[in-house]
């Protein structure tokens, strides 16, 4: 049996079955916009009504069906929730969505951080950092200013890639780094000229901003991140329910 056909064969049946609830829900199979009843899902697939429900726990978890006990589960989408890896990492996301990504490192500075970059890692005032400014692509197309600011013994790991490394958070779990949580504000800002000119815009143009902050287990800031992405080209969607609040971020 191939590695794929174990870890396939290994997975709970409740996993199973949340996948092929997910298939059945993409193919339009529930042309009514809702699942049929727990007792009638685990005679069709031969399961408990315990896996039916953990089954779709998971579905609910995601964001595809409604919550609401009692009554029948309400389809609410099929986009998948993104792993903490692809919402962290910009390479890894543009991979999973079928994107070539790209990047070219403009600065890479080590240098005492302003007195509001050493606030946002929680350093002293004055403390030594490094500043990354790059431009992102997808399949080769500029999209995204990226602005990071790296802790000095974080930042030294990163500082013999080459302009054109694709990513700079793959070395930094190599490197044995664990991000734990991650921190996001999103809004709109007008480019200034630094975007203008990475971009290749017009000064003033509108932008979406995503600002972001990692910190390990021990809440130990890792990174600050400044994104700057041009409208239309990604979107972000928050869902939240009692059981789990998710985010998930999509081309266009």
């Amino acid at each position: 049996m191939a590695v794929g056909d174990a870890s396939a064969a290994a997975r709970p049946q409740y996993r199973k079955l949340a996948a092929n609830l997910r298939e059945a829900i993409a193919s339009g199979a529930y042309q009514d916009g809702r699942l049929p009843s727990e007792e009638t899902l685990a005679a069709q697939h031969g399961m408990s009504r315990g896996t039916v429900r953990q089954a779709l726990a998971l579905l609910r978890a995601n964001g595809v069906v409604t919550s609401r006990r009692g009554t029948p589960r309400v389809i609410l989408g099929t986009a998948r929730t993104q792993s903490f890896y692809e919402l962290m990492s910009f390479t890894s996301w543009a991979r999973a969505v079928g994107e070539e990504p790209g990047g070219h490192t403009l600065a890479f500075e080590h240098r005492p951080g302003e007195p509001w970059e050493c606030a946002q890692l929680d350093l002293e005032p004055g403390s030594m950092l490094y500043f990354v400014l790059r431009a992102r692509t997808l399949s080769r197309v500029p999209v995204m200013a990226e602005r990071t600011l790296y802790p000095e013994a974080v930042g030294r790991v990163l500082a013999d890639l080459g302009p054109d490394a694709i990513s700079h958070m793959d070395p930094l779990v190599d490197e044995g780094l664990i991000f734990a949580d991650l921190e996001h504000s999103i809004d709109l800002i007008s480019a200034n000229a630094e975007d203008a000119r990475i971009l290749d815009i017009p000064q003033g143009s509108p932008l979406l901003r995503e600002r972001r902050r990692a910190t390990d287990p021990s809440g130990v800031v890792l990174h600050w991140s400044d994104d700057r992405f041009l409208p239309g080209t990604v979107s972000f969607t928050v869902h939240s329910s009692a059981a789990v609040t998710s985010m998930s971020r999509r081309r266009g």
